[in-house]
């Protein structure tokens, strides 16, 4: 693919916008010196208008090209936020903020979207107009919804938008994608057990709410077990209990439990939230208690048009030929999803190598994938968007 030696001669630069963004890790919204750099660099670029504060702090550059025949207007996201992890790489680019880490690789896809950005407005070869998209607070914030609600896609007219992450345990260089359904919603709950507290020693005066809430949480794993299609994936996690007393000899009054729900089909989201209350307030009923449970929709599914899916693999098989075009979908969640329930589009996943996990302190995106994933960016503009 031509622009592939063009970002190899960039990979330089690149890299050390990369490293910049990792030693100064932002999170959610607070990402205030992230976007003030990405704008000052789409603005020495030549980029035709970059716009900040779109979503509270996202930033939006347009790039026209040479033609506009069509009046074609294609989106490219990069997410720009880190998370609250103590980083324990030991590089020498490592985060100067303690607590804050670029854990997850988003300084490498805000990078990757720079570069492209630069080659595009160099380049302009192609017949429309390119909106680059550089959100907060993926994280749990949902910088995606809070960009689209913002009117984001009728302000520029976006017709279709595309959106990559790194994966490591896929080789450098290599490319994995599904059309519908690739990652999971995100659900959240939060359920309050209620009983009798009192002494330890005297469990037959009391009510005693940690035996409930552990009732809770196995009789909760029945809803993938026996509730839902074996062939629907779902997946339920209490992940914090909470007593109202830390003592070694009383019987707590209330227990608190938060945790999250994994669904790939809205209908199965639909009925686990159900079956999910009636599982806790049946389970604490019958053990003379009272259980209420807080239910919050989190990001929705990712999903792939068909479409332009096909449109990523071609463009990824330009740039390396090697693509998984039916990789399993993912459990976890990813706020694009926002952007994709707005517009049709596609997301990708791009090989970081034998690393360790996103979201692990030792963490560090390849640098070497960098040409990649740029000229993917930039690949899918231009196919997208033939010069006329």
């Amino acid at each position: 693919m031509p622009v592939k030696n063009r970002f190899a001669e960039l990979l330089p630069e690149i890299t050390a916008w990369r490293r910049d963004f990792h030693e100064h890790p932002e999170l959610q919204f607070d990402v205030h010196r992230t976007a003030a750099r990405v704008a000052e660099l789409c603005r020495g670029f030549g980029c035709d208008e970059v716009v900040e504060g779109v979503g509270r702090t996202g930033v939006v550059a347009v790039i026209k090209g040479k033609t506009d025949s069509k009046g074609r207007v294609v989106g490219l996201r990069a997410d720009m936020d880190a998370l609250p992890i103590i980083e324990q790489t030991g590089l020498p680019y490592s985060s100067k903020t303690p607590g804050k880490m670029h854990a997850c690789g988003h300084d490498g896809h805000t990078a990757m979207l720079l570069g492209a950005a630069r080659y595009l407005a160099e380049t302009r070869n192609f017949d429309g107009t390119v909106v680059c998209i550089f959100q907060p607070a993926e994280e749990g914030g949902g910088g995606g919804r809070e960009m689209v609600a913002d009117g984001m896609m009728e302000r520029w007219n976006v017709q279709e938008v595309y959106g990559m992450h790194n994966m490591p345990g896929i080789p450098v260089g290599h490319f994995a994608i599904r059309p519908g359904s690739l990652m999971a919603a995100a659900d959240q709950f939060e359920i309050t057990v209620t009983g009798k507290g009192g002494h330890a020693a005297k469990p037959h005066e009391c009510i005693d709410s940690t035996v409930v809430a552990a009732h809770i949480v196995v009789a909760l794993q029945t809803i993938a077990s026996r509730n839902v299609d074996p062939m629907k994936q779902v997946v339920v996690s209490v992940c914090t209990v909470e007593t109202d007393s830390p003592a070694h000899n009383v019987i707590p009054q209330t227990v608190k439990m938060r945790g999250t729900v994994r669904t790939l089909d809205p209908k199965v989201q639909d009925f686990v939230e159900t079956r999910l209350g009636q599982i806790v307030e049946g389970t604490a009923l019958a053990l003379g208690a009272r259980a209420e449970v807080a239910y919050t929709r989190g990001y929705p599914v990712t999903v792939n048009a068909p479409e332009n899916t096909a449109y990523a693999v071609e463009v990824a098989r330009a740039v390396s030929g090697q693509v998984d075009p039916d990789t399993p979908p993912l459990m976890g969640a990813e706020d694009f999803s926002f952007m994709l329930n707005a517009r049709p589009g596609a997301y990708i996943f791009l090989g970081n190598g034998d690393t360790a996990s996103v979201h692990h302190p030792a963490y560090n995106f390849d640098d070497n994938a960098i040409p990649f994933g740029a000229s993917w960016y930039a690949g899918m503009a231009e196919a997208r968007m033939p010069a006329a």
